[in-house]
């Protein structure tokens, strides 16, 4: 009785075991499949996680035409190394202006459930003029930045900054920055003030972002509320102020940018997406603080010396350094047709694009050395992309057209390479 007793027990045992290893071996694909979409997503992120730091990808590998090869490493420490505190750098070489930059920051969380932050950051870096970046657009990655590689107007800056970063609602981000800049233009110019030529420039401004998305879906986790689905239209507005004579600053002005991203159509395949910006800055402005309206064309003479990869929201036919405003708008259409079903793998898709812009100077003559036109009789361009051809790679046509038109053909026409890939 006692061993048919055991040996009842030993069967239960082993059927159990059995199971439970039965189980597990389900169990672990699974957990590699949940592991690789998580990877893969904070790939997709701009992140390369590891145990308590998360490694940026944006500061791998770039190209620029005045640093040539940028290179180097950066990143951010995650919950794993603290859940209050969080340390933010990188270190990166120009293999053609042999410099360093770098930038050293952290930050320490006030509220969770607001996601409220307060960061603290000293860069010295390069930042193109006539570029503007909205706060909030930091949060956001983009995989391949294509337009990157043609720029070559660059002023050197040195900011120290302090941010604060709040969610006031779920769809409703917000970020505050306070900061001190040297801005050391890496070309000839200079800006006439005060009947005097100045060449570098000391500026001590404040900063407020929103990024808005009122129709999107959002859940609450342990990490933070997350975007679960997008919703459009979304909108971003960013008031600038730099103040005179505050701890050395020699300009004083104000900018106020906007955007605003549109899609039509629920078919995720066949739609139309508009996207607006706008901006206009008051007041002593250094071009290195105003608008260019995203340029992507070489100052080159012919189409093939011209042909490069086309940029996700930028003026292909428009050459660089050719255009700057302190008020400007502009207005980008893309209609994507659904997908050629040529196989299972293969199927590439044509986007048709126009993209129009207006803007204007006031006092173009306190610019020195450096020459420019302005928008206002409104620059045109349409064309068509034919997109994930072979790799992820397309081909880009677009020409210009309306109160731009330039005599030569040729010089309107811009032939282009795309590039897109997702995760």
């Amino acid at each position: 009785m006692l061993k048919s007793c055991c040996l009842f027990i030993l069967i239960i045992c082993t059927t159990l075991v059995q199971g439970q290893s039965f189980h597990e071996k389900d169990i672990e694909p699974r957990q590699d499949t949940i592991k690789k979409k998580e990877l893969l997503k904070s790939i997709g992120n701009g992140f390369l996680p590891s145990k308590y730091f998360n490694l940026d990808l944006r500061y791998l590998i770039k190209f620029n035409q005045y640093e040539g090869v940028r290179t180097g490493l950066g990143g951010v420490t995650n919950s794993a190394f603290s859940e209050k505190y969080r340390i933010n750098s990188y270190l990166v070489y120009g293999f053609r202006d042999h410099r360093f930059k770098y930038s050293i920051g952290g930050g320490f969380r006030l509220a969770e459930t607001t996601n409220t932050w307060i960061n603290l950051s000293y860069t010295d870096d390069l930042q193109e003029t006539g570029s503007t970046k909205f706060l909030t657009d930091k949060r956001f990655f983009q995989f391949f930045e294509p337009r990157l590689l043609n720029i070559n107007l660059f002023h050197k800056h040195i900011t120290k900054a302090i941010t604060l970063e709040h969610q006031l609602l779920p769809s409703l981000l917000s970020e505050t920055e306070l900061a001190i800049s040297n801005i050391d233009p890496t070309y000839g110019y200079s800006y006439v003030l005060d009947n005097a030529t100045t060449n570098s420039f000391h500026l001590s401004t404040a900063k407020v972002a929103f990024q808005w998305s009122p129709f999107s879906t959002f859940e609450s986790s342990e990490k933070g509320i997350k975007e679960t689905k997008d919703g459009y239209p979304k909108f971003t507005v960013q008031y600038t102020k730099s103040f005179n004579d505050v701890f050395g600053s020699n300009f004083g002005f104000s900018k106020f940018d906007f955007r605003t991203i549109h899609k039509i159509g629920k078919d995720d395949d066949s739609f139309s997406k508009i996207t607006i910006v706008s901006g206009i800055a008051n007041g002593n402005t250094p071009i290195t603080h105003l608008y260019h309206a995203y340029p992507n064309n070489i100052n080159k003479e012919t189409i093939l010396q011209r042909f490069s990869v086309a940029g996700l929201n930028s003026f292909e036919t428009m050459y660089f350094n050719e255009f700057f405003s302190d008020k400007f708008a502009t207005f980008q259409l893309k209609h994507f047709i659904k997908p050629f079903n040529i196989s299972v793998r293969y199927k590439p898709q044509l986007v048709l694009i126009t993209r129009f812009a207006l803007g204007d100077m006031d006092n173009p003559e306190r610019h020195q050395n450096i020459s420019f036109g302005s928008l206002k009789k409104g620059y045109t361009e349409s064309g068509f992309e034919l997109n994930k051809l072979l790799f992820g790679f397309g081909l880009s046509f677009t020409y210009r057209y309306g109160g731009y038109h330039l005599p030569e053909f040729g010089d309107n026409v811009a032939i282009k390479f795309t590039f897109n890939v997702s995760l």
